[in-house]
């Protein structure tokens, strides 16, 4: 067993207020869990309307499939213009590393 997650790092373009940032990562998130069928949250910088931090998470049954699906999701957040991609984090584990 595999597991794989990524934390991405971003700052959104013209966005003055949190429910304005709202409209931006919900859909965000949205898309990644449709099209990577991973596990997909806001993990941090909520209170900051201007920034946003948001995790992937992947469990699978071989390392290329949980880098795929990583890198998919990296893509996918690359590609969106309304955001700028600062950093993305990424770490796997093998389920039976101790």
């Amino acid at each position: 067993m595999w597991i794989g997650w990524t934390e991405f790092d971003l700052l959104l373009g013209d966005v003055h207020s949190l429910k304005q940032k709202r409209a931006v990562v919900r859909p965000i998130v949205a898309e990644l869990r449709r099209e990577t069928d991973a596990s997909v949250a806001e993990v941090g910088d909520q209170d900051l309307h201007r920034r946003a931090a948001i995790g992937v998470a992947v469990v699978a049954g071989s390392a290329g499939w949980v880098t795929d699906v990583l890198d998919r999701a990296e893509r996918l957040v690359a590609e969106r213009p309304e955001v700028t991609l600062l950093s993305a984090r990424r770490r796997m584990l093998r389920g039976d590393d101790e």
